[in-house]
């Protein structure tokens, strides 16, 4: 499948704010956010929803989804930004309109629970989507410059971009190797949600990236194995894996098994080279993913390069 790059984003340019997962508790934070995407210059839109209730999600499935249709089909809007994950866009997906979608290729950015709605962008659109900082989580405070720089640079440049993993970041090689291959990937939790459902990509080509937030290492063996069983990690050209962000032990006392042992017990179970501890996921500073370009990583040498455009 040849992807579906959006243009990219130019100074003055509308970005459309939405909330297809969890509301946000401080609604201050997405005032933070527009300011300082105002302040670059860009002009923001916001989800008519997005404030919106509904038990642990920002308002129902009709409401979130209509939103999202709304800042694809608006012709002034060139990107749309997420406010925060947390739970939600699994419900969404048999009501998104896939072919307005693709008729409109737009930036899209987001991360965590906005995982599944990206990877069935992918599977049904050919989009490509970018896991990056979010309104209310990222940009309502100063972003980290790495991320910052990295983020717009993604966003708004047509060429290749080349090497992303800054020289001197420490990360652990588990199984050493090269690959090349489209990145897919994203939330652990969440990509095994909706692994085996007609919303589920192909990962036989993939540079396959995993991160996850607040699981416990056996929770995170127990999907690992579930990947690994459905010969997923087996078929990806290399395993990137992310931030595992308060993935430890809930009760020290407890015995356990550590990320680390069980990312290792899983690379001598499979061919695939496997890079872990990169800077993506949860945490302040985090490399902008777009999901569906081809890129190539060499697990001894540390590096990840972006082999095309993403954007165009």
């Amino acid at each position: 499948m040849e992807p579906l790059k959006p243009s990219r984003l130019k100074p003055g340019d509308l970005i459309g704010i939405i909330s297809p997962a969890s509301r946000i508790v401080d609604a201050a934070r997405i005032e933070k956010g527009v300011a300082y995407l105002e302040r670059l210059g860009y002009r923001t839109l916001l989800g008519k929803h997005i404030l919106n209730s509904y038990g642990y999600l920002a308002g129902k499935d009709e409401e979130r989804v209509a939103d999202l249709h709304d800042m694809f089909a608006h012709p002034e809007v060139k990107a749309i930004v997420c406010i925060r994950g947390g739970y939600g866009t699994p419900r969404l997906l048999s009501l998104v309109n896939y072919r307005l979608i693709a008729r409109h290729p737009k930036i899209f950015v987001g991360y965590s629970d906005i995982t599944s709605l990206q990877l069935a962008l992918w599977k049904k659109c050919g989009l490509v989507t970018f896991q990056g900082p979010m309104l209310g989580v990222d940009m309502a405070d100063p972003l980290d410059a790495f991320t910052e720089e990295l983020f717009w640079k993604v966003l708004t440049s047509p060429k290749k971009i080349g090497q992303v993993v800054p020289a001197d970041e420490p990360a652990l090689v588990v199984r050493d190797g090269k690959g090349a291959g489209r990145l897919l990937g994203g939330n652990l939790a969440h990509l095994v949600a909706i692994l085996g459902t007609v919303h589920q990509p192909a990962f036989a080509d993939a540079l396959l990236f995993l991160e996850d937030i607040d699981e416990e290492p056996y929770r995170i063996d127990r999907m690992m194995t579930q990947l690994r069983h459905a010969r997923v990690l087996e078929q990806a050209q290399a395993i990137l894996g992310g931030q595992f962000t308060d993935c430890g032990p809930k009760d020290p006392a407890k015995p356990t098994l550590s990320l680390d042992e069980i990312f290792r017990e899983i690379g001598a179970t499979i061919p695939t080279p496997f890079l872990a501890h990169l800077p993506f996921g949860h945490e302040s500073r985090k490399l902008t993913i777009p999901m569906g370009i081809r890129a190539r990583v060499n697990v001894g040498a540390h590096t990840l390069e972006y082999l095309e455009a993403t954007v165009r």
